[in-house]
């Protein structure tokens, strides 16, 4: 069993900045984020193996980064140059042994 708590999400305008934390309970060889707006399907946003490679979404390259603190088992999303249509709930994620575990998710609102 894997335990993933969310943090950071919130308001915040165009053009700013937030930061998401997700602690794990145990050690983890990847985890990600997932972003789901209304009506639309969950997305990958973007992903860390233990090795520190990353891969992101499209739609975030160059804005949003992911990195990861092993002594904490914490994996973070710094989210820079915000824009209305990152609104989502956003999810961390999981998979030891192919076996999907998501956080409660944090919701993140962009203003206009």
């Amino acid at each position: 069993q894997v335990q993933l708590v969310e943090s950071g999400g919130g308001l915040v305008q165009a053009g700013g900045s937030l930061r998401l934390s997700c602690a794990a309970s145990r050690a983890l060889n990847a985890m990600g984020w997932y972003r789901q707006a209304p009506g639309l399907q969950r997305e990958l946003v973007a992903r860390i193996t233990s090795d520190r490679s990353t891969n992101y979404a499209d739609s975030v390259k160059g804005r949003f980064t992911i990195s990861t603190d092993s002594a904490k088992n914490t994996v973070y999303l710094q989210m820079n140059s915000l824009k209305p249509e990152d609104t989502a709930v956003y999810y961390c994620h999981a998979r030891p042994l192919f076996r999907d575990y998501w956080g409660q998710g944090t919701q993140v609102t962009v203003s206009s």
